[in-house]
């Protein structure tokens, strides 16, 4: 290259570095632009309010069970009967390491493969807690097993309808009305064609809180 064409190339460059960036913020503001007026709740965290206070997430699940390492190093469950409960969780606290179900700051799977021991203790002691709360047997799988996140939002129709005898009886209501909120609330395949019908385990609740206060007033 000729020296006396540097000073040349070295402007030619410069141009294109600036255009690039511009066409960059400008793609950034429409799309952004974009997103705030046509799909303002998902662009901003699919947030849910009740009362005018923020509640949770629609993308995030935070009705999982607790659970805890017993003594014997054993799985402890516990469910909270009075809500419907989402899968299983075994994300942890990063500082501690101790198990903190649904703990969107730390995402993590049970990565347990089929032939791991713990997989079959960890669903056993599931369906166990679940029967003791009153959930008939089969339990749906996906109430005594964890998904890759370790917050996944949703359950299927056929694991939310199992808990619904649950639920009527820890709040003393109707189980046919909490069947039919349970239906009200199941979200059909995306498109009408992917995807399994799901139910959104935080509205749900937020729904049958509701459906209570209504009752008792």
């Amino acid at each position: 290259m000729n020296p006396r064409s540097w000073p040349k190339e070295l402007l030619i460059g410069l141009r294109l570095t600036l255009a690039l960036a511009v066409m960059v913020i400008v793609y950034t503001f429409v799309i952004t632009g974009v997103s705030q007026a046509a799909f303002n709740g998902n662009a901003n965290g699919s947030l849910v309010s009740v009362n005018g206070k923020v509640v949770g997430s629609t993308m995030i699940g935070q009705s999982c069970p607790q659970e805890t390492v017993a003594k014997d190093g054993s799985l402890k469950i516990t469910i909270d009967t009075k809500y419907f409960q989402g899968r299983l969780s075994y994300t942890t606290n990063a500082n501690t390491g101790a198990l903190q179900p649904c703990n969107a700051a730390n995402s993590v799977g049970s990565n347990y493969g089929p032939s791991n021991p713990l997989l079959l203790e960890n669903t056993k002691a599931a369906v166990a807690a679940y029967t003791a709360a009153g959930v008939a047997t089969p339990i749906p799988i996906d109430l005594v097993t964890s998904d890759f996140t370790g917050f996944d939002p949703d359950i299927s129709e056929a694991a939310a309808l199992a808990q619904v005898n649950m639920v009527a009886s820890a709040r003393g209501l109707d189980p046919a009305r909490v069947h039919a909120l349970v239906e009200s609330n199941v979200q059909g395949r995306i498109l009408w064609v992917f995807g399994e019908p799901v139910v959104n385990v935080l509205q749900l609740n937020i729904a049958l809180d509701a459906q209570q206060s209504s009752l008792a007033g």
